[in-house]
């Protein structure tokens, strides 16, 4: 009685109901390619584990130049489980990074942003750069040499672009160089700026998936199409890419520590062959590749342009693809799709075995 009075008392007041019937009433189809579905949930999750043991990791870190790297030294060996926590932590963040990039191609692929799904493509986009961002202003905060010195080659990148590049580039470090202050900097937007724009922008994409459902591949467009019941149907498989998730997790994150190296110096020499994470490694790479003048223009600048250019692009496509019976711009974004996919594969395995 007790336990029926508090549920009466709590529908009452958050429409409990409400939104149990919506989610029983909620249906998902099914197709040869649903399980490209799962993707979205899988990165939800990581997300979650991120802030989890983000917030743990927060209660002994010490965001200084004198005092990170030994604190984050002091996780490692001292607290109980801290290094599992720590490698948790990284590992998921790229593995986030991972399902988002394959939750982005699979939606351009099955056109999940025909109208009315266009904005639901727009802040799916943001996540993506809003999640890149993360990985960004994260891999300074151990403040090790590896890390200080990536960071310097990915701040002097922002800086050679034109006209905002420079001003770009003393707002990423606090000053001319990295010092004290760009880690502090990073470590409020890591902390405070980033999170706070993620779950709202994951509380738009959700709320818009819902609204508008999820999409069908355009040959199946008009066509009858076997569907089946989010709740429990769909939700038990998604949670079954959660467990998988895990295994995936515990497993790197015990198997492959994260290493902490070095402490960052200044005035150290760089590491030889230093080299970003992997998904900054096919842009990084290409930019070696560009002859240093193209045509009287500094191949660097032109390579950064392209990148931006491509990536404003990426905003674009619902607006440029529109028409699911136009067979001919379909054909041609599949071609630019796959010939992209294979590029970012190309050039990250031969950024890594160069």
């Amino acid at each position: 009685m007790r336990i029926e009075a508090l549920r009466a008392w709590l529908d009452e007041r958050l429409s409990l109901s409400t939104v149990a019937a919506m989610a029983q009433k909620k249906e998902v189809p099914v197709h040869r390619h649903s399980i490209w579905y799962y993707f979205g949930g899988m990165t939800l999750f990581l997300f979650m584990v991120q802030v989890v043991t983000g917030i743990l990791l927060l209660l002994y870190y010490r965001p200084s130049s004198e005092t990170a790297f030994e604190s984050v030294q002091f996780i490692i060996t001292e607290v109980k489980f801290g290094w599992l926590i720590r490698s948790i932590h990284s590992w998921s963040a790229n593995l986030m990074i991972a399902t988002l990039f394959i939750h982005m191609f699979s939606v351009f692929f099955l056109r999940a942003y025909y109208k009315p799904r266009e904005m639901t493509w727009l802040s799916g986009a943001f996540l993506l750069f809003v999640a890149i961002c993360f990985g960004f202003s994260g891999y300074l905060l151990p403040w090790n040499k590896l890390a200080f010195f990536a960071t310097k080659v990915g701040t002097e990148i922002a800086g050679v672009i034109p006209i905002v590049g420079r001003p770009m580039l003393r707002f990423l470090r606090g000053g001319d160089d990295v010092t004290g202050a760009t880690l502090t900097r990073f470590f409020g937007f890591h902390v405070a700026v980033l999170p706070a724009t993620a779950t709202a922008l994951i509380a738009i994409h959700v709320l818009l998936v819902q609204l508008h459902g999820m999409s069908v591949p355009p040959k199946l467009i008009g066509k009858p199409v076997k569907k089946m019941k989010f709740v429990p149907n769909f939700l038990l498989r998604d949670l079954i890419g959660w467990i998988l998730a895990i295994g995936v997790l515990a497993a790197l994150a015990a198997l492959f520590p994260w290493e902490l190296g070095e402490k960052a110096d200044a005035f150290a020499p760089a590491p030889a062959g230093i080299k970003p994470e992997w998904y900054f490694l096919f842009m990084f790479q290409t930019l070696k590749l560009i002859p240093a003048k193209v045509l009287g223009f500094d191949g660097e600048v032109l390579g950064i342009l392209a990148f931006n250019g491509v990536a404003l692009l990426l905003f674009f496509v619902p607006f440029i693809d529109r028409d699911p019976e136009n067979l001919r711009r379909r054909w041609i974004f599949n071609v630019l799709g796959v010939l992209a996919l294979i590029y970012i594969v190309v050039m990250t395995v031969y950024g890594y075995v160069t």
